[in-house]
């Protein structure tokens, strides 16, 4: 796995003319991100009610023109990606750097300009409304029937609510009957939303979106900090990891609380990993020292998190190796040569015992942290332990989805079955192509687990590697999950075939979902489709290769 790794140096800043088109990148992309939050304004995900585009003169004008308006949106989305991707160059460099015979030049854009970039790119959709999901919608029932003091692990918005509450109209109706699949930290806040805005639903939106912004926040502080821990350039990480479209359009536009998750994990991970790298002790005498207390504040952040969303509780375990291997434990680096094992075994014997204690002492330090948060947080939410239930938290399998591969086995092997005349057996053969894919995820999570031991691999970048086996061989993938990988990847991964795979996947994956987080009439997709085609050409004519050509002109001394 070291193959996606190699340490990166800091590099200068850009001359005077790099800066120029740097500039002319981020105006195209910041252009895009404006017309991807007006065209939602017709194509965005309202609400069924309280809608405040409808019935308004001039701001509802695109709501009456949805083919204009997904046109303008689709145009938006492509122009924003294509700077993303057009920004690599002045961030990590070339994608493929054998493809060129020149090589890429010895500068990037400093963190100061990124910043910059970013805010252009983020700002516009702090006033558009949803986009691309309506799970802000099942959010703000979820925190209504908390806040109601009802049990939002027990019962669904329609059963809790009412069919015709305002918030119960809005959640998409496969989930109107569903419990909460979300932690009791998610929810408590939730219901401090309610608590402020009420049955506003404009204001729960906002108020929804901000949480979501503090998420990205802290991915933008800590995802820097674990890029330079793990020897990578941090501008480079942050291009992969916080302007990817997925954030853009998914975590803050779409307003997904994977946001809240993602940034609490990468901060406690930081204040983890600076406290075991940091060669200081954890006691003085009897007395904890700061250090411990960072680890500790560390742990309880990773634990804090999983209780917004309970996949990021397995940063702890790659905590606990880290420190584990502090505290003097090891374990044979015999990479993939399994042939090797019982040289490495019979080696590794004399460290057997001190590698047992140290496990023990990082795995029981971790749990008491993790059952206390969890304790705590349970108790004074008043939520209780009903989201542990393995109802709740498998209760998004009902969804197939064609971005998981157990599924996609599943499905495609009971439609042989039916073009055989052998019958739809797809339930029962996703009965066996899950456990398999867990017991397989299980399987690389504790091969990472000891390669963190040994040494051969960075935490983050284990950690990377074991979320994407996690999400690719999940029962139900979302297009933002891909998220819970690419993230940490960012800061540890920087082999040129993985950054082109997730440039790839990130510009496909971001944009498989309609504007308004449902369906759209194929003959409207269709005529918007064509549009964008000519549009987003003819932008990219006038914006990048006009003035080559001018510049060409100029320099042969054809213009004067």
């Amino acid at each position: 796995m070291n193959r996606l790794h190699t340490d990166e140096r800091q590099y200068p800043d850009l001359n005077a003319e790099e800066k120029r088109t740097v500039r002319t990148i981020a105006t195209f992309g910041g252009v895009g991100a404006v017309l991807i939050a007006f065209g939602a304004l017709g194509v965005g995900s309202f609400p069924v009610v309280q809608n405040p585009i409808a019935g308004r003169r001039l701001i509802g004008l695109m709501f009456r023109m949805q083919s204009t308006a997904l046109t303008v949106t689709m145009v938006g989305t492509a122009m924003l990606m294509i700077a993303w991707v057009l920004l690599r160059r002045y961030t990590i460099g070339y994608l493929n750097p054998n493809a060129h015979t020149v090589p890429a030049q010895p500068r990037r854009l400093t963190r100061r300009g990124f910043d910059r970039i970013l805010a252009l790119w983020v700002l516009p959709f702090l006033f558009a409304p949803p986009m691309f999901s309506k799970d802000v919608y099942s959010y703000l029932a979820q925190s209504e029937i908390t806040a109601r003091g009802l049990d939002p692990y027990a019962i669904g918005p329609a059963k809790a609510l009412g069919i015709d509450h305002v918030f119960t109209r809005s959640v998409p109706n496969i989930w109107r009957d569903t419990p909460a699949p979300y932690g009791p930290l998610f929810l408590y806040l939730g219901r401090g939303i309610t608590a402020l805005t009420g049955e506003n639903v404009v204001a729960g939106v906002i108020a929804h979106r901000l949480l979501a912004l503090a998420g990205v926040a802290m991915i933008v502080w800590a995802l820097p900090r674990l890029a330079r821990r793990c020897g990578v350039n941090e501008v480079a990480a942050l291009w992969l990891g916080a302007a990817n479209p997925l954030v853009i359009f998914h975590l803050i536009a779409g307003i997904h609380n994977e946001s809240l998750m993602l940034g609490m994990m990468l901060v406690g991970m930081e204040w983890s990993l600076r406290a075991i790298s940091s060669g200081r002790r954890f006691l003085d005498g009897s007395m904890p020292t700061r250090t411990a207390w960072l680890l500790t504040a560390g742990a309880a952040m990773i634990a804090a998190s999983s209780l917004i969303k309970i996949t990021s509780v397995l940063a702890l375990g790659f905590i606990g190796m880290a420190l584990a291997r502090r505290l003097g434990g090891t374990f044979p680096d015999i990479g993939g040569r399994l042939r090797d094992w019982r040289t490495a075994i019979r080696e590794f014997r004399p460290d057997l015992g001190r590698t047992l204690i140290a496990i023990a002492l990082a795995a029981g330090f971790l749990a008491i942290v993790l059952v206390i948060v969890v304790v705590v947080v349970c108790q004074v939410t008043g939520l209780g332990y009903g989201w542990l239930d393995a109802g709740i938290l498998g209760g998004a399998n009902r969804v197939r989805s064609w971005m998981s591969i157990p599924t996609v086995l599943g499905m495609a092997t009971g439609l042989i079955g039916v073009l055989l005349g052998l019958g739809d057996h797809t339930t029962a053969i996703l009965a066996i192509t899950r456990p398999i894919a867990a017991a397989l995820a299980a399987v690389i999570v504790l091969r990472m687990l000891l390669a963190t031991l040994s040494g051969r691999i960075h935490a983050v970048g284990a950690l990377g590697i074991s979320m994407a086996a996690l999400v690719l061989l999940f029962p139900v993938v979302q297009p933002w999950y891909l998220l819970w990988a690419i993230v940490p990847l960012a800061a540890w991964a920087t082999a040129p075939g993985f950054r082109l795979a997730a440039v790839i996947v990130s510009s496909v994956v971001s944009v498989m979902l309609m504007p308004n987080g449902g369906e759209i009439e194929p003959y409207v997709i269709a005529k918007a489709g064509m549009s964008t085609v000519v549009i987003v050409a003819l932008a990219v004519y006038l914006t990048f290769e006009l003035p080559r050509r001018r510049e060409r002109r100029l320099a042969l001394g054809r213009v004067r």
